[in-house]
């Protein structure tokens, strides 16, 4: 009786997780990677210097893996990065995870995430590694932040022309979803051309004249002590050759 409620256990189961394991099995097969394991920082960097407040990075590691990383502000250990329950969370005075990989050129670039009241955060890429808020395109992801530029954005850094172009590649004053509440943004870059879609719907479809960024890492933002951002998934289809 034991070892055939056991098997009827089992096989239930398995019939439970069969439809996952497929949609799994097709993102694999339509060439999407996943950047983020649902359980460490593998893959993932942060600069040793962040910021001019933070003095020093410090690594906690479970079984071997990074699983957070702190930085010393005046003498005290302060959160900044660090995966719980199969999510990203970051916080803290203003840094970067970066990949650790920075040769992506042409991609479609996908984030699950979600930002917290007046939070304000970014998915960058073709980025290059380095402190302060570094160089290259950067996604905006804003709900109710201050900065009246929202998510949907490709942000008009005004360290560079693309401010000139701010009419054309933002969203102003009002998000496609409310603060704390999940949502997808996608990146596809191909070339000069950067389409943005938030919740399947396009935001962004510009080409950038000047093709600035070629080449680089993807990064994800934490932009203030007041900002909290979660990233449940991080994944990337490669383009190369399109």
């Amino acid at each position: 009786m034991f070892r055939s409620t056991l098997v009827t256990v089992v096989i239930a189961a398995g019939l439970a997780l069969a439809p996952a394991l497929r949609a799994d099995d097709k993102d694999d097969k339509e060439g999407w990677v996943q950047l983020f394991n649902g359980k460490d920082l593998t893959g993932w960097k942060i600069h040793p210097m962040p910021n001019k407040e933070i003095t020093e990075i410090t690594e906690k590691k479970v079984d071997g893996k990074v699983v957070a990383f702190e930085g010393t502000v005046k003498g005290k250990k302060v959160p900044l990065w660090r995966v719980e329950d199969g999510t990203i969370i970051g916080g803290g005075p203003h840094s970067h995870l970066f990949s650790e990989r920075d040769d992506y050129t042409d991609f479609h670039f996908r984030v699950e995430a979600k930002v917290n009241d007046k939070g304000n955060s970014g998915q960058y890429f073709r980025t290059a590694f380095g402190p302060g808020f570094p160089t290259g395109y950067e996604a905006q992801l804003n709900a109710t932040h201050g900065d009246p530029v929202k998510t949907g954005s490709l942000y008009p850094d005004p360290r560079t022309t693309l401010k000139d172009s701010k009419d054309k590649i933002t969203v102003m004053n009002t998000a496609a979803h409310k603060p704390d509440e999940w949502f997808t943004q996608e990146v596809t870059a191909v070339g000069p051309k950067i389409t943005i879609k938030v919740n399947g719907k396009t935001t962004v479809d510009w080409e950038d004249p000047e093709y600035r960024y070629k080449k680089g890492h993807f990064a994800l933002q934490a932009h203030d002590p007041g900002s909290v951002m979660m990233f449940r998934k991080v994944e990337v289809k490669e383009l190369k050759g399109k």
